[in-house]
């Protein structure tokens, strides 16, 4: 039950040492965050700023309630239409937006110079210009209106170096080239004055008092409508579900251009609505006014026939028998006449509904009255078959169900309608033959009346008839007038476009910063993690307890002496208390070798050079020296040696001197200025070291200098570079394995773990030498051994290097 808890532990502290390795890097983060802050700050002042509009519209169909569906000339065959749809495809069509552009004079462009670009200032100029379209204008090249004063401003023109440039005709839409002279062009011009240019012509008027404008400049760039309407044509119109409302939105750069742009095209769209609503009552009243005329000149003409054969004739009135008959024969004349406009009407939809595929402009009876209610109800459900197939083709395929299901709606409601009609016909034209032999009737009584009676008669019935025409088309007229006059367009604004303060949609101010922040701290922490992964170095206790076992002794701080006898020179600082414990601690290797001999050897080695070796060999013969042991310092590293400089004694004679026969060994030992402290130099760098150290002679000297010494420290070569200190590894009671912080590569100590492993080297332990109290990897992990024996205990016994400040330690790093 206790070993997952390890674990966990375990677990806990490799995440506490990986986020202490992470928070040693804070100086990358204190770098690259600011950057990219830096980088946001200017990506946000530099885009262009792009806001969004919108606005608000209902699209219904509105009825004027003082016309029902048989006297409202617009409406009477109603039907239902989709409006939302047909109205989202014309916002979002070419001939509406040109519309707009045209009212706004979209084509003509207002900047001024920004920090990094041109800035759109629609709305903002004391000034506009009104184009003259009977000539060509210069476009897509920005001319400089610069104000001299309240009254006079100068044109000016910088081409650079391309001085063919394009001219615009607006009203026939085509372009032609223009080759300037020079490629610098300026002339003064007065406020109102038409500017008749061979490339420009225009008036600039002011739209208010022009104030301390002198010397304000502004550019002016025209556009082709084409280029424009392509600029504007991509609106967004979106449907709000469940409703008959739909949001129009806009984005750009300058948001009182884009409220213009909105609420000018409902404006437009709402007039454009209208007009197409009150079409066919106005193509009605049309055709009513001209046969309104010709009942008119009829009625005028009759009615002065009627007059000129009175006089002529000598007769007034009618006689009780005559006047009785016209009473009679005009009543059925009207009657006759109503019937033939109806049979006309049935014909045409007849045959309309023969020879035409598309049912959503089916002919309505402007001017009769059909009594039989099945026929205005049919041609309104084929009209809204008709549509809502149009709008579900856009869709769909023919083969679709849907669209297949409405085709067979639509023949069935056409089969019944043309039913319906012959129908109608048949009965019609029955009343009409009805009234034709009642007409033979009257026609044998007119015959007995005297001939001129008779033929006034025929003058009267004719003026009425003429009169019955007339009175009807006055009251379709009529009914035309009120239904175009009370007409209300289908569109109503419920929230218009409006600058309220929008926050640009671009750049995304915020989110820019959030990212930069992110970034800041993720690509670095990228880095630290690759330089972890790359990273082969040993650099805590724990890392060389987890790849070997072979104990570790000991750590040794970082020497801040200007040579390697930190004891010596400093034996109050914390390094030197780190060899005072690590003197200590190497008793437990003498006993754990069960030798009773007090004279004690002590190799010291290490895997490459570099590692601290000497740095600790002397220090540990220091150590010992200094707690009055007598103590010899040999330099067995015969390839390179080191240890006379910190000493500043000779290296002319020494071990290899001995070993060759030249001199006797204590001929070769010299005195250091330590007290108990000799140093027995490597001497002259010999063609065979190897050779030597393997001698029987080398033997001998090791024993002999255990007689004479309490402690006999070994510096020997470093390990991973040759095998010499493998065969000096006998003579030793204890051996020290050098690894330095930072520096030694996790690789090196196999070699020895290796041969500990298997038995091959015993009583040996690692020193971690260059030891930093807080690293990267970090803190001391209960292995002070004096150097880490505490900061409060420190600041009163030993000596401490002078702290830098933060920002030395920053450029340190």
């Amino acid at each position: 039950m206790e070993q997952p808890k390890i674990q966990i532990q375990d677990i806990g502290s490799d995440i506490k040492d990986y986020l202490y390795k992470i928070l040693s890097y804070w100086y990358f983060f204190l770098i690259t965050i600011p950057i990219a802050l830096g980088i946001a700050y200017y990506k946000n002042i530099s885009t262009q700023k792009i806001y969004r509009l919108s606005t608000t519209l209902a699209v219904k169909e509105k009825k004027n309630p003082l016309f029902t569906a048989g006297t409202n000339i617009a409406f009477n065959w109603g039907g239902v239409s989709d409006k939302v749809e047909s109205t989202k495809k014309t916002l979002r069509s070419r001939t509406h937006t040109e519309k707009v552009v045209k009212e706004l004079d979209f084509n003509i462009n207002y900047y001024k110079e920004g920090r990094f670009r041109n800035i759109d200032i629609y709305g903002k100029t004391p000034f506009i210009i009104k184009i003259n379209e009977n000539f060509p204008q210069l476009i897509n090249t920005i001319f400089i209106i610069e104000f001299i004063d309240d009254q006079t401003y100068l044109l000016k023109l910088n081409l650079e170096e391309n001085l063919n440039k394009s001219l615009h005709d607006y009203k026939t839409e085509e372009n032609t080239h223009y080759n300037f002279q020079n490629p610098e062009f300026s002339q003064e011009f007065h406020i109102n004055e038409t500017v008749k240019l061979p490339f420009l012509n225009f008036e600039l008027h002011s739209l208010k008092t022009l104030k301390n404008i002198a010397g304000n400049k502004y550019l002016i760039q025209f556009s082709t409508l084409e280029d424009t309407v392509k600029k504007y044509q991509n609106i967004d119109v979106n449907g709000i579900d469940g409703t008959s409302l739909l949001e129009l939105s806009k984005m750009g750069p300058n948001k009182a251009k884009l409220a213009d742009f909105l609420n000018t095209t409902i404006k437009v769209l709402a007039k454009d609505l209208l007009l197409e609503k009150t079409n066919y009552a106005r193509s009605t009243r049309d055709f009513i006014d001209a046969q309104f005329k010709i009942a008119a000149d009829s009625l005028r003409t009759i009615e002065k026939n009627i007059s000129d054969f009175k006089t002529l004739n000598n007769i007034f009135d009618l006689s009780a028998e005559g006047a009785a008959i016209f009473e009679e024969t005009t009543t059925l004349d009207q009657f006759k006449n109503e019937i033939k406009q109806r049979i006309t009407y049935l014909e045409n939809l007849n045959n309309y509904l023969k020879n035409h595929t598309k049912y959503t402009e089916l002919p309505a009876p402007a001017i009769v009255n059909i009594e039989d209610a099945s026929i205005a109800q049919n041609v309104g459900a084929l009209t809204t078959l008709a549509i809502e197939k149009q709008q579900k083709s856009e869709k769909l395929t023919d083969s679709h169900p849907s669209i297949v299901a409405l085709d067979d709606a639509i023949s069935a409601t056409k089969l019944v309608l043309i039913e319906n009609i012959n129908s109608l016909k048949s009965v019609l034209i029955k009343k009409l033959e009805n009234s034709s032999q009642r007409t033979a009737e009257f026609d044998q009584k007119l015959k007995k009346l005297h001939p001129k009676e008779l033929k006034l008669l025929n003058f009267q019935r004719n003026y009425a008839l003429n009169e019955q025409n007339y009175i009807y088309l006055m009251q379709k007229r009529y009914e035309a007038g009120i239904a175009i006059a009370g007409s209300v367009s289908d569109v109503s604004v419920l929230d218009s476009a409006k600058d309220t303060g929008q926050v640009s949609s671009i750049p995304r101010t915020g989110f820019n910063y959030v990212v930069a922040i992110m970034l800041g701290i993720v690509l670095p922490l990228m880095v630290i993690v690759a330089l972890q992964v790359l990273d082969t170095k040993i650099h805590t206790v724990e890392q060389i307890e987890k790849m070997s076992k072979i104990p570790v002794l000991g750590v040794i701080g970082i020497n801040q002496t200007e040579n390697n006898l930190a004891l010596f020179n400093k034996p109050k600082s914390v390094v030197s208390e780190s060899f005072r414990a690590l003197r200590s601690n190497i008793q437990f290797l003498f006993r754990r070798k069960n030798t009773d001999n007090k004279n004690k050897t002590i190799l010291v080695t290490s895997s490459i050079s570099g590692e601290g070796k000497t740095f600790t060999s002397i220090n540990m013969a220091s150590v010992f020296a200094m707690s009055n042991k007598k103590t010899i310092l040999v330099g067995l590293d015969l390839r390179k040696p080191k240890i006379f400089d910190d000493f500043e004694i000779s290296n002319d004679i020494g071990v290899v001197n001995y070993l060759v026969g030249q001199n006797k060994l204590e001929d070769v030992i010299q005195k250091t200025k330590i007290k108990n402290l000799d140093v027995l130099t490597s001497g002259p760098i010999p063609p065979n070291p190897s050779e030597l150290l393997i001698s029987d002679e080398t033997k001998l000297m090791i024993e002999t200098l255990k007689k004479e010494y309490d402690y006999v420290i070994l510096d020997t070569p470093p390990v991973g570079l040759v095998a010499d200190a493998f065969e000096l590894l006998k003579y030793a009671d204890a051996t020290l394995y050098i690894i330095r912080q930072n520096y030694t590569q996790r690789g090196m100590f196999k070699l020895i773990d290796d041969k500990y492993s298997k038995g091959e080297v015993k009583n040996i332990s690692f020193i971690l030498n260059g030891y930093r109290l807080k690293s990267k990897y970090g803190y001391g992990y209960g292995y002070g051994y004096g150097y880490g024996y505490g900061q409060n205990y420190g600041q009163g016994y030993h000596e401490e290097p002078e702290k830098k400040s933060i920002f030395k330690r920053i450029f340190k790093k």
